[in-house]
């Protein structure tokens, strides 16, 4: 059995202080929404507190589907690359970038430099780019998309390219060859309603279409920050799509407790069993509760 965890939305805190420069663009939107909003609940050992549940658990790999900082300052990336060497092993970890991570132009370039070893595939493409990503661990196959871009203020959209799509066919069509289960990485949800329309994926046909052409075992997410449960139409069945709380998300706010995923993956091609567990914190004291409600068996779900 390959037991899978995934995190998102970690938002590393504290803020730190910027210049006038560096807020004379977006990021002044992004420093006033979190002076008002996200640091009143995206604070203390939360994040600690997830990171201590999900090493009790022992994965085999770790999903982190973006938004690693929040305003994308030199600063933010650079302690960021900090704590996932300190929290994370490259070949056990998964990363792939959230809008945050890209908030101003530059930023993810800057990013994606810095937590290279987390992003890249297991063979670097030949034309260099990053994503899709491709790794292999143990049965599985980890397909890491980007849909992380700079945006105009108030605005938190995402965009899946067609060239990103044709080519995480490619690998999806391979995995599959190879007899693996396949499990596709991504920031924005890639279902319809799913996020207001200020920050949508732009390219959400697309990447239905490319399941319904290609298949999958399992679609992870993020930038919602809400524990939900979808699915799309999949060339040999329906394709569950996970999304998760912000791995940050103290008690007292609107949105659902921080946690992490769990996925218990076993069996073998056109036969998987996926045995999905939502583990949340308790809302008192640092300890961990698995939340009945999304202990599901994913191919017995419809």
């Amino acid at each position: 059995m390959f037991r899978l965890a995934h995190i998102s939305d970690v938002h590393l805190g504290p803020m730190p202080r910027l210049s006038v420069a560096q807020l004379a663009s977006k990021r002044i939107t992004g420093y006033v929404n979190w002076h008002r909003n996200r640091r009143k609940h995206l604070f203390g050992n939360t994040l600690e507190n997830v990171l201590g549940g999900m090493r009790q658990a022992m994965p085999d790999h770790v999903a982190i589907t973006g938004d690693l900082v929040n305003l994308a300052t030199r600063t933010e990336i650079e302690a960021a690359g900090l704590w996932l060497e300190t929290h994370f092993d490259p070949h056990k970890t998964t990363v792939v970038p959230g809008n945050h991570d890209a908030y101003v132009p530059g930023a993810l370039k800057r990013a994606t430099a810095t937590w290279r070893p987390w992003l890249q595939s297991d063979t670097p493409a030949p034309d260099g780019s990053l994503f899709p990503s491709y790794r292999k661990r143990g049965p599985v196959a980890l397909i890491g998309c980007s849909t992380a871009n700079a945006t105009l203020p108030f605005m938190a959209t995402g965009d899946f390219s067609r060239k990103q799509a044709k080519a995480a066919g490619r690998l999806l069509e391979q995995a599959k060859k190879d007899g693996l289960y396949r499990v596709v990485l991504i920031h924005h949800p890639p279902v319809r309603g799913a996020a207001p329309v200020h920050k949508r994926m732009r390219g959400i046909g697309r990447f239905a279409k490319m399941l319904k052409q290609h298949g999958a075992e399992l679609v992870l997410h993020g930038h919602t920050h809400l524990d939900t449960l979808h699915y799309l139409k999949g060339c040999d069945g329906p394709v569950p799509v996970v999304g998760i709380a912000s791995a940050s998300q103290g008690p007292g706010g609107r949105k659902p407790l921080a946690g992490f995923n769990l996925f218990e993956i076993d069996g073998e091609p056109g036969n998987w069993q996926t045995l999905h567990r939502r583990m949340q914190l308790g809302g008192e004291g640092p300890g961990m509760v698995e939340n009945e409600a999304g202990v599901i068996a994913l191919e017995e779900s419809l």
